[in-house]
């Protein structure tokens, strides 16, 4: 079993006394390529990853949730009915979610349980979005109704744009609530059509953490959303989706230079996920590869939501021996990047990168081969 499971589980045998809870996961996420599209309403490929976050439970007979963190060291009660107030703190995401499912009309029973996660905080890897996952798979094995992903992930994109305070998209909780083992996860954010898209064999991908941190909240990360929403408003749409690459050349002198620059990473962004996925089909990996690396660029440059410790890990990362491609991944400002490798080179790779970033940056990255996991689940 999995060390972290098997840790909330034993754990769970002292705080609550019994031997048999229940068990639910609920994985991390690496996003392949579709960043900053998921706001709006793009196209995005992300894959959950072999790390998540695990509750131990046992249903209660009246509404009373009790949550004990081992990553914190810390336990949160409150009742169904009344989950308190956003305290900017590790215990939002379980009371938000909760808020978020009584909101959308669902019947909730008290439970208390045991949580714990190995997704690293603060990655990239959308720890946050495995927690909300993991709260409404323990909700509905407390209450006994059917577990919904699409649903669920709409759950969890609620909590975290109205309570947590971030005005992320609905990628993350849908490729956690949804994902499919061996595949990765097309899906159009703005009408939430999805497609699970195979991955090839002879390619792996690695998670390059560099050891810096961001936290979204502080970022410019709501500022991006909203020069987004400022170019789609000055462009007469809806959303940046609706804006293809040929119709923006033709009217992009209306906006100023920085909307311009921000509008112009979306769009290009939205088409090269398109290709990304065809070329995945068709097991063109190079191909695939190189539209990684210009996805980078474009986050980097127009963007701007790179960092030094993500360019100089990705350059690194291109090169390692085996590496088809590479960029940042997840909001930016630090955090980790991910890379596309060939399956015979990864541990040549893995020591490679570790031994260059460190020369460069004077920090240890921790290097990921991920495997695609299924998205949340009971065991």
């Amino acid at each position: 079993m999995n060390p972290t499971a098997e840790a909330v589980r034993s754990t769970f045998a002292q705080f609550v006394g019994s031997q048999t809870p229940i068990l639910v996961r609920a994985p991390g996420r690496v996003n392949l390529i579709g960043e900053h599209t998921d706001y709006n309403d793009g196209f995005v490929l992300p894959m959950a990853i072999d790390r998540a976050v695990w509750v131990a439970l046992q249903p209660r007979s009246d509404r009373q949730v009790i949550v004990h963190s081992l990553d914190f060291n810390d336990t949160v009660s409150f009742s169904c009915d009344d989950p308190g107030q956003a305290t900017r703190g590790w215990a939002d995401y379980i009371k938000g979610t909760t808020w978020a499912l009584t909101h959308m009309g669902f019947s909730l029973q008290g439970w208390q349980g045991v949580m714990a996660g190995d997704v690293p905080i603060g990655a990239g890897l959308s720890s946050s979005a495995a927690t909300e996952m993991v709260i409404t798979r323990a909700f509905s094995a407390a209450a006994g109704w059917d577990w919904q992903p699409v649903r669920m992930a709409q759950v969890g994109n609620l909590a975290e744009r109205q309570w947590v305070g971030i005005q992320s998209g609905i990628m993350d909780q849908m490729v956690s609530a949804g994902a499919r083992r061996g595949h990765a996860l097309w899906l159009d954010c703005g009408t939430l059509q999805m497609e699970h898209i195979p991955l090839p064999g002879e390619m792996r991908v690695a998670v390059l953490d560099t050891s810096t941190r961001r936290g979204l909240v502080n970022s410019a990360y709501d500022e991006r959303v909203k020069q987004c929403h400022s170019a789609a408003r000055l462009l007469g749409v809806a959303s940046l989706r609706d804006v293809d690459e040929a119709t923006f050349d033709r009217r992009q002198g209306e906006l100023d230079e920085l909307t311009r620059r921000r509008a112009r990473h979306v769009i290009s962004e939205n088409s090269r996920v398109l290709q990304a996925v065809q070329a995945l089909h068709s097991d063109r990996l190079e191909e695939f590869g190189q539209i990684l690396n210009l996805s980078h660029a474009s986050l980097r440059d127009d963007y701007q939501v790179s960092s030094p410790a993500l360019d100089q890990i990705v350059e690194c990362a291109l090169q390692a021996p085996g590496c088809l491609g590479a960029r940042m991944t997840g909001g930016g400002f630090g955090g980790c990047a991910v890379a596309a490798v060939r399956t015979y080179a990864a541990e040549a790779f893995t020591a490679s990168v570790r031994e260059a970033y460190q020369q460069v940056s004077s920090l240890v990255a921790n290097v990921y081969i991920c495997t695609a996991e299924a998205g949340a689940s009971r065991l």
